[in-house]
């Protein structure tokens, strides 16, 4: 494995960004991408760093969930607090910090928080068209939250036939052997010549995790918590320490559009998305123990992640004076989440706490495309952004039903509004060079409702009203049609939501956080320069380097409630926390990658990740940041003609020391392997794998694999449960 490793860091000090598509006659440039100003656009005119994550990958790779779809980009980090999740990190930022966003509709909302997230999994990576992740901050285009990057997933599009009726279906059912994964789906698509449709329905289900056999002994699950015939919570010894007991669930998901096409002008899509999951255990809770090595939650879980999507885009396209295409995109959101705990010891051990949340969501986008000249393209929008959150709660004494109240995690009844205005122009000054340069005026208002049944809030409501405008300046340079330089300066920022002024929760036990109604946006400062190209025949190479800060961050510290710096939550003593405008963070780092197709059919590809960050708090101390993630990459040798595909590849993570660690992670030792003094610290690990497709009649494909071939035993920076061991993946594929 050290070879392996070797190589691919050989490889990577020569070049840059690997491609996933094997046409050797294309490079990177070639590639079009309408997520930098909402328009498709040729690579070669953006000066920003985007991957596109194409469907061939993503049959061949077969990932579980669209939290997996995007680390085949390689290019994006994924944590997992449990198995029913994943929460991406690109370059150092994370969680609230990053934008998704689904068929050009929103999906950040305004209980996003800054704790790991796992919203992402609600989209069906089966019914993914095409993704694109934008590095750096969009907030011009995108608004509040886009600072490390947009997620931007394009899903299943009807598309309507000039030539009669067309009818086209695929249907594929996948086994995984480490979590004894069932997923079956279908999708088809229906073309007439106005008129289309495609339907798209996945179920998956998902059994406890199994880890590798050969790693650290840390990260096993010796035992684990089972209530008795006698109505008592007890540890049993896990017969196979290597299975993560109570990670296992279910999801569905269902998708519909509806497209119209009445003419060369007019384009109708109406869009319906829905996800359920089933109860997701929070495994890194559950594997939690006190001093006395006793564990502190008897359950602890998530409720059915609900997420329904309806959308509605329309686009005009035809030459005016103020427009040559226009696009009104509306959506609306509803969403659901809930969480439960119970303690393991204790006179609270037999009362449940729900809390349930859900928002809604209202968003409408008018983005306009016009060319003044030959050579300047103005692009320029209007977005509206309302969000309404309900939070409600309830105790539960589990032996005989009793139900009564408890505090809320959020204000109920909070609202959170955005209102902006953009603007953008891509001038080419000569066949050579494009200067790039565009801004944004965003007005954010949030309020918060506080209800002091529970708690005796100094203030009776919170509203913030906070404007921020942004801008970015780039530069690109096209010497031939094969290379490319450029470079750019960015601005982004995040305003306060309701998650950051108004929640209520235990971060760790013996923690609670209070609601800070005085929080201001965080601003970020961003440049960046690459460079992309052809260097010889069947030699692509693409590298950027970055720098990032974010000033005013919202990060938790200490903090008094009406003037006591502990307090009972939930029957426990805590130390008061709450999120305050007490650092400044940055972020700096290089991507890196290689593409070479040396023979007929063969292709070496190989890409790296380097970051490293510092976080400095108001009185000038620094640490390392929480979701900055250790140096990552992949190396993957493979072989494709029309009816066969093999990939050999090896993932790699690099160490991240105790004296690196993060504060916050420190404190989660259960996480972590420990060095030789005892410390918790993230071990480097690195994974052999094996992919391959083959078309063994018309409409029929066999997709078979095997992920972590020596089964290894290791768990993802920052990650709560341990990754797959060995794992033997079948899919069979019909296509008609």
């Amino acid at each position: 494995m050290k070879l392996i490793h070797s190589i691919g860091m050989c490889l990577l000090a020569v070049t840059a960004l690997a491609q996933t598509e094997t046409d050797t006659t294309k490079t990177y440039l070639d590639e079009v991408v309408i997520s930098v100003n909402r328009w498709e656009q040729n690579q070669r005119e953006i000066s920003t760093r985007v991957a596109k994550i194409t469907p061939s990958i993503i049959q061949l790779q077969n990932p579980q969930t669209s939290a997996d779809l995007l680390g085949l980009s390689n290019q994006v980090f994924i944590q997992k607090s449990q198995l029913g999740g994943g929460s991406p990190m690109i370059r150092g930022f994370a969680t609230n910090r990053v934008l998704l966003v689904v068929d050009g509709v929103r999906m950040n909302n305004a209980i996003f928080r800054s704790g790991n997230l796992q919203n992402v999994i609600s989209l069906d990576a089966s019914a993914i068209q095409n993704t694109e992740v934008v590095f750096g901050p969009g907030s011009v285009v995108y608004g509040s939250d886009a600072i490390g990057g947009v997620m931007n997933f394009t899903t299943l599009t009807p598309t309507p036939s000039n030539s009669g009726t067309k009818f086209s279906a695929n249907a594929f059912a996948r086994y995984a052997s480490a979590n004894e994964e069932k997923t079956g789906h279908i999708d088809f698509s229906i073309g007439l010549k106005k008129w289309a449709y495609v339907t798209s329905i996945t179920k998956s289900d998902f059994s406890d995790l199994v880890m590798g056999s050969k790693g650290p002994v840390e990260y096993t699950r010796p035992d684990y918590q089972v209530r008795d015939e006698n109505g008592n919570d007890i540890a049993v010894t896990n017969p196979n320490p290597n299975v993560q007991i109570a990670s296992g669930y279910n999801q569905f998901n269902a998708m519909q559009k509806i497209r119209f096409a009445p003419n060369a002008n007019w384009d109708f899509t109406w869009g319906f998305h829905y996800s359920k999951t089933s109860d997701v255990p929070r495994y890194d809770r559950l594997i939690l123990k006190n001093t006395s090595n006793v564990f502190t939650s008897a359950e602890w879980y998530y409720g059915p992640q609900k997420w329904i999507m309806y959308s509605l885009q329309v686009q005009f396209n035809q030459h005016t004076a103020v427009s040559d295409q226009v696009k009104l995109t509306i959506g609306y959101q509803d969403y659901e989440e809930s969480r439960h705990s119970r303690n393991f010891t204790g006179g609270n051990r037999n009362r449940r706490t729900d809390r349930y949340e859900n928002v809604k969501a209202f968003s409408v986008n008018a983005d306009a495309d016009k060319q003044l000249n030959e050579k300047a393209n103005l692009f320029y929008g209007l977005e509206y952004v309302t969000n309404a959150v309900s939070s409600t709660a309830e105790r539960v004494i589990i032996t005989d039903g009793t139900v009564s109240g408890v505090s809320t995690r959020y204000p109920d009844g909070s609202t959170w509004r955005s209102m902006a205005a953009y603007a953008g122009l891509r001038y080419a000054v000569s066949d050579k060079w494009i200067v790039n340069g565009s801004a944004r005026y965003n007005h954010v208002y949030t309020y918060a409702p506080f209800d002091n049944t529970y708690f005796d809030f100094e203030f009776s409501e919170a509203t913030l009203k906070n404007g921020a405008v942004n801008g970015s300046l780039g530069v690109v340079f096209n010497p031939t049609s094969k290379v490319k330089w450029y470079a750019n300066a960015s601005t982004g920022f995040r305003a306060p939501n309701v998650d950051d002024i108004g929640k209520v929760f235990d971060s760790e036990p013996g923690s609670v956080v209070v609601p800070n109604p005085t929080l201001k946006p965080e601003t970020a400062y961003n440049i960046e320069a690459g460079f992309a190209g052809k260097i010889t025949r069947g030699l692509n190479f693409d590298m950027s380097a970055f720098y990032t800060l974010l000033d005013d961050a919202i990060v938790r510290g200490p903090f008094t409630f009406n003037g006591q710096s502990q307090i009972d939550y939930d029957g426990t003593l805590s130390d008061v926390q709450a999120l305050q405008n007490i650092s400044e963070l940055t972020v700096r780092g290089v991507q890196l990658g290689l593409r070479w197709d040396f023979a007929n059919y063969f292709q070496v590809a190989t890409n790296l990740n380097i970051q490293k960050g510092e976080e400095k708090d108001e009185t000038g101390e620094t640490f390392s940041p929480t979701h900055v993630a250790p140096t990552f990459g992949s190396t993957r040798v493979s072989f494709t003609n029309n009816k066969i595909r093999l990939m050999v590849y090896a993932n790699y993570n690099g160490e991240i020391s105790y004296r690196n660690l993060s504060l916050s992670e420190r404190a989660d030792v259960h996480l972590y392997a420990k060095d030789a003094d005892g410390n918790p610290y993230a071990p480097a690990w690195t994974t052999l794998n094996f992919k391959s497709s083959f078309m063994v009649a018309k409409f029929v494909t066999i997709d078979a694999g095997v992920e972590n071939i020596l089964d290894k035993r290791y768990r993802p920076y920052s990650s709560g449960i341990t990754a797959p061991g060995r794992n033997f993946i079948f899919a069979l594929r019909v296509k008609v």
